[in-house]
Parts: C-alpha cells; sequence; structure tokens
C-alpha cells in the first residue's frame, strides 16, 4: 500500500486481505506492555539479545532514501536505520499516536512550542542522537531543513507532497523552482544548500523553526512521516532515490544497511553511533536483520510456519487469504489481523487512456463499470465478508468525515445500459494491470475479469512484479498516457492518524493536477474542479467540526464520480514464527516492528 504511511502507507497495494478483529494478539501477551518493553531499550523483563532476524518477502522497496519512499515495504526498513522528529510507539494501545522520537518534547501553546496564533512550531532535536558518519556526528536542525527540502526534489518526489506542499511558508515557491533545475546530483546540491526555505529553518544548530500558512494541529502527527525526517549532507552526493544512494545510507536509528541488493537482499546491523538513551521507542534487541526478497507469498508462510531458525516475519507479503481460515480455526496465536485504516485495494480507473476512444474518461462508462463490478465476489476471495468488510466509498470508516453511502449496488442490467447510452452497445476491452506474485492480486483481476464479462467487457491481463508496479508503471505518466493500462489495483492507507487525517487521502489521491504522478499519487488522474475547491475550504477551515463536515461532503463527492472503485477496509493478515517475541503490529508499517522483537535464545537465525 502507498502511504505511507504509508502508509501508506505507507503498504502492499493490492495484497490487502482481511478484516476484523485478530485471530491472534498484537504481541505474545496480548499487548499490554509491549509499548514499555520497548521504551527500556533492551532491557524488557524476559528480552533476548542477539542473533539474526530474517524476514522472508517476495518483492523489494520503492526506495530506500527515506525522504522518497512511500510504500509500507519501505516504511518498514527505514524504521530501523532513520529516525524522525515524532513517530509512533510500538504500543498496541497507542500506536496512532504521535511521540518524540529525535525531537525532545511535542511542541503545544502551553510549552512555548507553538505560537498562540498556532503557524509557529518550534521543535529541538535531542543532544546525542548522532549520524553513523566519521566520526559520528550530532544530528542537526540543518540535517531536517535539508530532508524537507529533498522532499521535492526534480528526480524522485515524495509521493506524498500534496499533503504539505502548501503548508510551509514558501514550500511550494522552493518546489516549483526545484523542477528546473537539472537532475544530476550536482545541481540537486546546489539548489538545496543555496535556496532557502522560510516556511522550514534552523534557528541554531538543534532548533527548528516550522512557519505555516495556516493553523494545523496535526503537524506532529505529519511530521512521522519518514520523508519528513533529517537528510545527512552525505545525501546530497547522490541523486535522490538512486540504488547509488541506498547502497551509501547513513544511519541515525538503531541500524545500519550493510547490503542492499535491488529485489533480491537487504542486511542490516548494529548502528555503534546510536545512542540508545536518545531513542524511547526502538527496543534493538536482535544484532542483525536480514530480508530475502526472492520469495514467494505461499513459501514464505510454510517456511514460518516450520518455525526454522531462518524464518521468522514477513516481508512485503502477507498471510494468503486462502489460508486464513484454518490459521483461524486453529486459533494460531502467530497470526495478527492488524488494523489498517484503509482501503486495500480498490480499482483505479486511467482517465487518460486513449484506448477505446478515451472510455474511461466518461463518467458513465466507469459508472456502468461500478454497476457491473460484483463487490462480494471479491470479498469472497480475500477471506470473505467476515474478515473483510466491504467499504463502498472512500474514506474508511475510523477516519473523522467518513460518510457512508453506496451509490453503484451491484446491477449488470443497469451496467449494460449505461454502456449502451455512452456509446459501447457491444461492450469494450480493457487492460488490467495487476501484481502477479500476489494470490490476491491475481485473484481479484480473475473476479473483476469474469464479473465484467457478465456485461459484455473483455479484461485482458497486464502482470507485473510486485517491484515494478508502482516505479514503472502507476508512478510514469507516460505510461497512462500510452494505455499501457486501463484499469489496476492499488491500496491507501492514512498517512498519519487524527485530526486531518483524511486530508492525507483527499490530497495525494483526488486534488487534480498537484496529485497526478510522479509528484503525487493520484495514478487514475482524476480532476474534478468542484472536489478542488471543497478541499480548499476544509483546509482553510479552523473549525474541525466543519472541516470534518466538509471531508465529509468530498466523500460523497468523490464516490458519487467514481473516482475509484472502493472493495474493503481490511486488517492486515500478519504472521510470524513461534521463535519471536514482542511482535507488536504497527498500523503505520503494517507488520510488526522490528526494532523491538527478539529470539528464543536456541533460534538465534
Amino acid at each position: 500500500m502507498r502511504r505511507t504511511r504509508a502508509a501508506s502507507l505507507i503498504a502492499l497495494g493490492a495484497t490487502a486481505v482481511v478484516v476484523l478483529a485478530a485471530c491472534g494478539t498484537a504481541s505474545d501477551n496480548g499487548g499490554g506492555g509491549a509499548g514499555a518493553d520497548a521504551q527500556r531499550n533492551g532491557t524488557a523483563e524476559g528480552a533476548v539479545k542477539g542473533g539474526t532476524l530474517n524476514m522472508l518477502g517476495a518483492g523489494d522497496v520503492d526506495y530506500m532514501d527515506p525522504n522518497v519512499t512511500y510504500y509500507s515495504a519501505g516504511y518498514q526498513v527505514t524504521r530501523m536505520y532513520s529516525r524522525q522528529l515524532f513517530t509512533n510507539p510500538a504500543d498496541p494501545a497507542t500506536n496512532r499516536t504521535a511521540v518524540p522520537d529525535l525531537a525532545e518534547q511535542i511542541p503545544t501553546t502551553a510549552n512555548g512550542g507553538i505560537s498562540a496564533d498556532g503557524k509557529t512550531w518550534t521543535v529541538t532535536i535531542k543532544q546525542g542522537a548522532q549520524w553513523n558518519s566519521t566520526p559520528p556526528r550530532q544530528v542537526t536542525a540543518a540535517d531536517e531543513v535539508t530532508g524537507i527540502k529533498r522532499t521535492c526534489n526534480p528526480v524522485q518526489p515524495f509521493g506524498g507532497l500534496p499533503d504539505f506542499q502548501n503548508l510551509f511558508v514558501g514550500f511550494k515557491a522552493f518546489c516549483d523552482g526545484f523542477t528546473k533545475v537539472g537532475q544530476d546530483a550536482a545541481s540537486i546540491k546546489n539548489y538545496i544548500q543555496n535556496t532557502p526555505l522560510p516556511g522550514v529553518t534552523a534557528k541554531d544548530d538543534r532548533t527548528i523553526v516550522f512557519t505555516l500558512t495556516q493553523p494545523a494541529p496535526y503537524l506532529a502527527e505529519m511530521l512521522t512521516l519518514p520523508a519528513l525526517g533529517p537528510a545527512p549532507v552525505e545525501y546530497l552526493n547522490y541523486v535522490p532515490g538512486s540504488t547509488e544512494l541506498g547502497q551509501h545510507l547513513v544511519a541515525d536509528g538503531p541500524y545500519k544497511v550493510d547490503l542492499y541488493d535491488p529485489t533480491k537482499r537487504i542486511e542490516l546491523s548494529r548502528n555503534p553511533a546510536w545512542n540508545a538513551a536518545t531513542d524511547t521507542v526502538r527496543g534493538a534487541f536482535v544484532d542483525k536483520i536480514v530480508i530475502d526478497e526472492t520469495q514467494s507469498q505461499e513459501s514464505v508462510q510454510q517456511q514460518l510456519q516450520t518455525n526454522s531458525a531462518s524464518a521468522d516475519m514477513q516481508f512485503d507479503v502477507a498471510t494468503p487469504a486462502s489460508q486464513i481460515p484454518q490459521l483461524q480455526a486453529a486459533n494460531d496465536p502467530n497470526l495478527t489481523l492488524g488494523p489498517t485504516a484503509s482501503s486495500n485495494p480498490y480499482v483505479i480507473f486511467n482517465f487518460k487512456s486513449p484506448n477505446n476512444g478515451g472510455a474511461l474518461a466518461k463518467p458513465e462508462v466507469r459508472q456502468a463499470l461500478a454497476y457491473g463490478i460484483n463487490r462480494d465476489n471479491i470479498i469472497q476471495v480475500q477471506g470473505g465478508p467476515a474478515v473483510s468488510p466491504p467499504l463502498t466509498h472512500v474514506l474508511p470508516p475510523s477516519l473523522a468525515g467518513s460518510k457512508d453511502s453506496n451509490p453503484y449496488p451491484y446491477d449488470p442490467a443497469k451496467a449494460k445500459q449505461l454502456l449502451a447510452a455512452a456509446g459501447f452497445p457491444n461492450g469494450l476491452t480493457l487492460k488490467f494491470l495487476y501484481r502477479n506474485a500476489s494470490e490476491n492480486s491475481s485473484k481479484t483481476f480473475a473476479t473483476i475479469q469474469q464479473d465484467l464479462s457478465k456485461i459484455g467487457v473483455t479484461v485482458q491481463g497486464v502482470p507485473s512484479p510486485n517491484a515494478d508496479f508502482y516505479t514503472k508503471y502507476l508512478q510514469q505518466p507516460a505510461v497512462a498516457e500510452r494505455g499501457v493500462w486501463d484499469l489496476s489495483l492499488a491500496g491507501w492507507g492514512a498517512d498519519w492518524f487524527g485530526n486531518g487525517g483524511a486530508l492525507s487521502y483527499f490530497s495525494p489521491l483526488f486534488s487534480g493536477a498537484p496529485s497526478f504522478p510522479p509528484i503525487g499519487s493520484n495514478y487514475g488522474y482524476y480532476n474534478s474542479t468542484q472536489a478542488d475547491q471543497m478541499l480548499t475550504q476544509a483546509l482553510s477551515s479552523t473549525d474541525v467540526n466543519k472541516q470534518n463536515d466538509l471531508f465529509g461532503q468530498l466523500d460523497e463527492l468523490v464516490t458519487k464520480d467514481v473516482a475509484i472503485y472502493p472493495i474493503t477496509n481490511p486488517n492486515w493478515p500478519t504472521y510470524r514464527a513461534t521463535q519471536v517475541h514482542n511482535a507488536v503490529y504497527m498500523d503505520s508499517l503494517q507488520n510488526f516492528d522490528a526494532t523491538n522483537v527478539w529470539l528464543d535464545a536456541d533460534k538465534q537465525g
């Protein structure tokens, strides 16, 4: 799923499967003390330090660059070596809450961190938080400024830019200027170092001042995004998002990256420059973390269930939906169905496709397809209605502003009628992009293919490896414009939780041109003046209730426009081997937090 955050953020686009309460638990004993364990930095009662944590997956991160990654798999890895001013704790009860990470405290008006008008935030970085440079050095306010500037680089800008591109004073102008800069490392470095950003400044070595265009009570939650963390000056020697940078990362987290072999393997080991006293979030119990990206979804599940010392946790895959019922029936304690606050998967319509005379740009055609897809059939292949309840509108119900509606219930007769009225009485042929390494992506494609055949629509498959799905297809405007695909699947989770969380749906996904790839994640190129005006109203509102009401109106409007076809708000089926302890599921990672687990002494990898 794209996130962030996200997730999501964060997470795994079309491989989500199930929803409802966890069959297992969020930690060994049902949660509770897991967060406190992590905050004792490796001294938790019963914890075993040492060993190698082996994570198995079928796909790669999108980017190893923490200021660029916008994918749950990327977030899982950045959690290990990269820190932000604020983050989410590994505690089942509070993991949707922002807590200090690099920052000394959460700013408030009472502690002087937020101005009376809410437009100035002042944050101080902890003394002793260090990069593993040679020699190690303090993480600085200037590094935070550099990190935020890097998010809108001209080569591979961060996909969630619409969340904040108009929030920091002068940031939009800074980013507009960045688009005119050469795409080589030297040009990018020169622009970052010599172009001021008035909305994000270093007051002194450890103090950052954020100057906002409007009050943003959700800023601390927004700053949990990995993209908005600091970047060391060394990153300016490489092209943002490049494999070369991914192989020369500088760490301020508990682990450092020793090897990055794209689509194959990532290896991390302890970062000697990490100061545990400055990190109340990561326990860092294991000595090494090895991520094998060459497996299959089914193979990963089989190996984890054998409790082999070489298979501990999943990476970039979920437990196959077909295996969920038997694991639930056995009350397997190693399975967790974690909440996601997501729409995952949903169907994307390529408004720019020239195929069929540009048919998908016509509302009547999209409405016909919405009537022609049987949501119940898709849910059945994703675990059934008991674990994957339907989502019939854009915003998941856990987000403020979500407004229940279902304007297009399954009605094949209505679908045929609309197709004929739109000029397609004999149907049309559509290309469907999906991830063939994912059981659920493949089954969802096949189900939609069968459903639409009943209304005269032929659906042809365009299979993609996980690692290419976003970077070579959905993030490439030219690919959409050529009609390489007409329909696809993606997933979306809130970039942050709490106030303003709905913003992280509407700005990156539905805000017209500013949200188009590669900057945004509006992969279908939906563009509505009415939706844009409504979003502008919501963002400018200082009344939370009024803002949420506007988000509800947006929910109805975008759903009625068939910008996407939502399917379900799932929980994420996450599995671990028996030797893995303190396995705390993180909404923001859509996985257990690898920085807080430990292994049995006799199964150390």
